[in-house]
């Protein structure tokens, strides 16, 4: 029987994107099925930033976790993932910062309709994103930030990682995960991070 992951991502996140690319690797190695769940940084720092109806900079970084929440809301819970990989390929793997015009890429990458970007550019689907952020901090607590990885229905903030391990490594990191996540009274290592992400 597969063993379920769930990963909230914020596209924008470059280290929640080297960890998605690692469960992707792990994907391969493991038999495991991944649900994939939107949060938005911009939510998780809304008390800190303009709001994204009064401010442009804001509203453009809110539009790839609008973007992926529609796509969820039209095309169901796989394709999210699709568009998170498509996405998020421009916007790390392509340098693309034009957030709008980086989804606006990934939809036609994937033949979706690109009146989803009109919607990013709304909050008409505010709730439904904020209720999927919201269940990935409840399993957490507020004092983190993306990616949240649930395995074995116990999540945590992380692991945070600054390059992709491939094949057997990626599973053995994995199973690392999956054990500390079996212990219940494992909460937290850290250590100070000496180098920004690395997508290849």
């Amino acid at each position: 029987m597969a063993e379920r992951v769930d990963f909230w991502f914020d596209p924008l996140c470059p280290f929640a994107w080297v960890t998605s690319r690692w469960i992707r690797e792990v994907e391969h190695v493991r038999d495991v099925e991944v649900t994939w769940n939107v949060m938005s940084l911009g939510v998780l720092n809304e008390d800190k930033n303009p709001s994204p109806a009064e401010d442009e900079e804001q509203l453009a970084r809110w539009i790839p976790s609008r973007a992926a929440t529609a796509v969820q809301l039209a095309h169901g819970q796989e394709e999210v993932g699709r568009f998170y990989t498509a996405v998020g390929t421009e916007i790390h793997d392509n340098d693309n910062k034009d957030f709008a015009e980086a989804t606006a890429k990934a939809l036609r990458e994937l033949g979706l309709d690109e009146a989803l970007l009109e919607q990013a550019k709304t909050d008409v689907n505010d709730e439904q994103m904020r209720a999927s952020h919201e269940k990935g901090i409840s399993l957490v607590g507020q004092d983190v930030g993306t990616p949240i990885v649930a395995f074995q229905g116990t999540a945590f903030f992380g692991p945070v990682i600054t390059r992709i391990p491939r094949g057997e490594e990626a599973g053995t990191l994995f199973d690392a995960s999956v054990t500390l996540a079996g212990f219940p009274w494992f909460f937290e290592l850290k250590r100070s991070r000496t180098e920004r992400p690395v997508f290849d």
